[in-house]
């Protein structure tokens, strides 16, 4: 047993997570969470677990920042290659044939999960470069962390974040701004970020990808399968879902199909209605 956390306390941390976000914290990563809530307590100057659990029981503003403190913020600029070949050589080009058919102008991406924003900005760049002119393009970035949502709002990125990222992009998409770069207003207006709880229907409808890579991972299958299922009803008829390298459907009821491409295996909402 810990000394600062009981097993009794611990479960009530854990329930609570679960309960509120669909974070499932094992016993072998309980000192992950024992980590988190001792930095909480020095932060809010409060004496011990167990009183710091009957304020985020009724502080929503509070119960916020414990979420964020419990993710992994782990990003970077064109993470996975092969899932940005696949957008680029795969995806796009087959969503421009039938917005085309359809006699329709915009793209709506869904980054869920967007961490400090690296994805969603990789993946406006890319698009970008591949939309012909009239075609709009709207990217929407979600996180559970408010501090990593400033980031992504505020574009800076230092140099340590930027590698990987080719030469030809961040020449078109990046400025040199002090001991980083910051992300030019013409990709940062393509890019929305808001908070967003997985626990929670997003509200959106209608998007044709959504990228949810490295976030699964922390759910247990429950909370898996809602969240796959709310990401089915915002998603478009046709539309691609992209999920971790070390994440999988196998074994779990959906209504997905699976997709390999030349370059990574995908997910894809093929439902009737719509056609290429």
């Amino acid at each position: 047993m810990s000394e600062f956390l009981s097993d009794d306390a611990f479960e009530k941390f854990r329930d609570l997570i679960y309960n509120e976000s669909g974070i499932h914290f094992s016993s072998s990563n309980r000192t992950i969470l024992e980590s988190r809530l001792k930095e909480r307590l020095r932060s809010s100057g409060l004496p011990d677990a167990l009183t710091y659990y009957s304020t985020i029981s009724a502080d929503s503003d509070e119960l916020k920042i414990l979420l964020d403190s419990v993710t992994t913020n782990l990003t970077r600029f064109f993470r996975n290659t092969a899932h940005f070949e696949t957008f680029e050589y795969f995806v796009i080009p087959h969503l421009i044939k039938a917005k085309r058919n359809r006699g329709e102008n915009k793209l709506r991406i869904w980054s869920a999960g967007c961490s400090t924003g690296e994805e969603p900005y990789t993946i406006a760049m890319v698009a970008n470069e591949l939309l012909p002119a009239g075609m709009q393009l709207e990217v929407i970035a979600s996180d559970i962390s408010l501090k990593s949502l400033m980031v992504g709002k505020q574009g800076f990125y230092g140099e340590n974040r930027i590698g990987g990222v080719p030469e030809h992009y961040l020449k078109r998409y990046f400025s040199r701004t002090g001991n980083g770069y910051r992300i030019n207003d013409d990709i940062k207006s393509l890019v929305r970020f808001d908070y967003h709880n997985f626990k929670h229907d997003s509200g959106l409808r209608g998007m044709d990808v959504v990228f949810c890579r490295n976030v699964l991972i922390y759910f247990d299958e429950a909370a898996q399968k809602a969240a796959i299922g709310r990401f089915w009803d915002a998603m478009a008829p046709q539309a691609f879902l992209f999920i971790g390298h070390s994440e999988s459907l196998f074994g779990m009821q959906t209504r997905f199909e699976f997709l390999k491409t030349d370059w990574a295996c995908i997910y894809q909402k093929n439902t009737a209605g719509s056609s290429a």
